[in-house]
């Protein structure tokens, strides 16, 4: 039991990063990839399930749970982790992101964002000290700064703009966050696609001395190669000594790409998302179990798999439960998607301990470039 937030590098591979994070509820192996328990539940599996397939940390949402139950309800349920038997670390986000990407009606000043709720159009307001004062109510472990999240392309004046605001919500949420042991509060490094804006945003966040840093803006519908140039442009601006999370990312591929830039924490809701609806994730690339060609096909989708769903059960039964929509078939399907992700960042891990984290991304890469197994 560690009863102080410390982030300890490893080993280093290239610019690639094995570490831990060690807090109170438990250790953070990294790279590590953090499965979207959005309401406080990670969709279509049981919480036991998700740290079984390796999971150390599960990401919650301000936003949603600010809604519903509220966050008042949380905390006076003794906190999320009580409440949805999750003992270990959870990270939440801010709510930032949703706000701006779901909400109709919003009005955006200096002191936060107003708007209405996509549930039923009742207002909210959401300052810096109300992001972080949600997040205490969920007593979560790590906790994200309020930020303006704008979707690319967008105008460099209105990107600067948000970001020198996101500096200052962070400042006010450093001082309303306050001195919490064994917790953490996040910075987001903001600037769109514009190089010199992310140095601005990061160096002015790092004045902060803060616990972690977080790129966020990407993967909002930007080519890859701006996402890992913005990563390449941002990184050197860091400390070394705290940890690094690319928010929202990704597939399998950005992940790996991004580790090899020396990132490490992700989050992304395409595992779960994909398996919800019948496209699996494994060694051999993406699988659409729906396509006819798996109808009579008695073989799983990987006999090597750890998970008991992609080595027990067959890909004509797969196929059958997705395309006669049983909730199982998302069922299995997820718990595919997040065991090969976490599978994937073992393999990650492991390998930069060995030194070897090239060959190990060669070798997956060629994996992937094979294909799935022929038809029978």
């Amino acid at each position: 039991m560690h009863s102080e937030f410390k982030f300890t590098l490893l080993k280093t591979d290239g610019k690639a990063r094995r570490g831990e994070i060690t807090m109170p509820r438990g250790t953070i192996r990294t790279p590590a990839f953090m499965p979207v328990g959005t309401v406080g539940t990670v969709k279509a599996m049981y919480l036991d399930q998700v740290r079984d397939t390796g999971a150390d940390v599960i990401l919650g949402n301000t936003y949603h749970l600010m809604l519903r139950p509220g966050p008042e309800r949380v905390g006076r349920l003794g906190g999320l982790h009580e409440l949805i038997r999750w003992p270990h670390p959870i990270l939440t986000d801010s709510g930032g992101f949703q706000v701006m990407s779901l909400s109709g009606l919003r009005k955006l000043d200096e002191k936060g964002v107003t708007f209405k709720s996509h549930l039923d159009g009742a207002l909210h307001h959401m300052s810096p000290e109300r992001s972080i004062e949600i997040q205490g109510l969920l007593d979560s472990d790590i906790q994200m700064q309020l930020d303006e999240c704008l979707a690319l392309p967008a105008e460099p004046k209105e990107i600067e703009r948000a970001m020198e605001m996101s500096v200052r919500w962070a400042e006010r949420c450093k001082v309303a966050f306050g001195n919490q042991p064994g917790k953490a509060m996040f910075g987001i490094v903001q600037g769109g696609d514009q190089p010199a804006l992310r140095v601005k945003s990061a160096e002015a966040l790092k004045a902060l001395d803060l616990k972690g840093y977080a790129i966020g803006g990407l993967a909002v519908g930007e080519p890859q190669h701006v996402m890992l140039e913005m990563i390449d442009t941002v990184n050197p601006h860091l400390p070394t000594e705290k940890p690094r999370y690319l928010m929202g990312v990704g597939t399998p591929d950005d992940m790996l790409k991004s580790v090899a830039r020396g990132i490490d924490m992700f989050d992304c809701v395409m595992p779960t998302r994909s398996g919800r609806h019948g496209l699996a994730f494994t060694r051999r690339g993406k699988v659409n179990i729906r396509n006819a060609r798996h109808a009579e096909d008695m073989r799983p989708l990987d006999e090597e798999s750890s998970c008991p769903a992609a080595r027990d059960y067959s890909r004509a039964y797969l196929h059958h439960l997705v395309r006669a929509n049983e909730a199982l078939g998302g069922m299995l399907l997820t718990w595919n998607n997040l065991s090969y992700y976490q599978d994937l960042m073992s393999g990650i891990r492991k390998s930069i301990e060995e030194g070897r984290f090239a060959d190990f991304m060669a070798e997956t890469q060629e994996m992937w470039a094979k294909g799935d197994i022929d038809p029978i």
